[in-house]
């Protein structure tokens, strides 16, 4: 009998413990396959076959549709380059060049992956709409308050999240450094 119960209770806290991880892993994200370069990550291998166990079903929970490993890769950005996360009461500045890419395109979601609706309907640029500098390069400014130039308005929200799509680009599973695919800066200007 105390037999019985002893491995009763080993497999109670063997499936707590089990269930338990993959329920944090489901909820808080996978890193998994990771990709990180400056404030920016991406998951190259979600769009494919070998796309790990717990990021196939973390899309399946939240019905995220990743792109295609040959159609490009999205890179995410939660916190600027200091590692500070993304306050939408704060100026941020997105600075600098994308890798090359025949597409690009940088939108403002909410934490939970809605577009954050604002007065001027606009929720991202694209790269063939964006205003660039003389040399190539951009600055988008992310701010609650109106800005002169390329700007998204952040309507005050505690967090966000800013995902650059690149389109037929190189960038994916063997890129490991920001000097094989120079990213924009993420920079906090100031914040109240």
């Amino acid at each position: 009998m105390r037999l019985l119960l002893g491995s009763l209770f080993a497999l109670a806290v063997a499936a707590a413990v089990g269930l338990g991880t993959t329920w944090l892993v489901l909820t808080r994200g996978t890193a998994f396959g990771a990709v990180p370069i400056g404030a920016w990550v991406a998951w190259p291998k979600n769009g494919t076959r070998d796309v790990d166990p717990y990021a196939r079903a973390t899309m399946a929970r939240t019905g995220e549709l990743p792109v295609g490993s040959g159609d490009g890769v999205a890179f995410l950005a939660r916190t600027d380059d200091g590692g500070r996360p993304l306050d939408g009461r704060c100026d941020v500045r997105i600075i600098g060049t994308t890798p090359q890419a025949r597409f690009w395109t940088v939108t403002l979601y909410d934490p939970q992956g809605r577009l954050i609706g604002n007065a001027i309907d606009r929720a991202g640029f694209t790269s063939q709409e964006v205003v660039r500098r003389a040399d190539g390069s951009f600055e988008i400014a992310v701010a609650p308050r109106t800005r002169a130039g390329n700007w998204l308005p952040t309507n005050g929200v505690d967090s966000y999240v800013l995902v650059l799509r690149l389109y037929d680009s190189p960038v994916g599973v063997a890129t490991r450094a920001a000097r094989e695919a120079p990213m924009p800066a993420v920079t906090v200007q100031s914040c109240p």
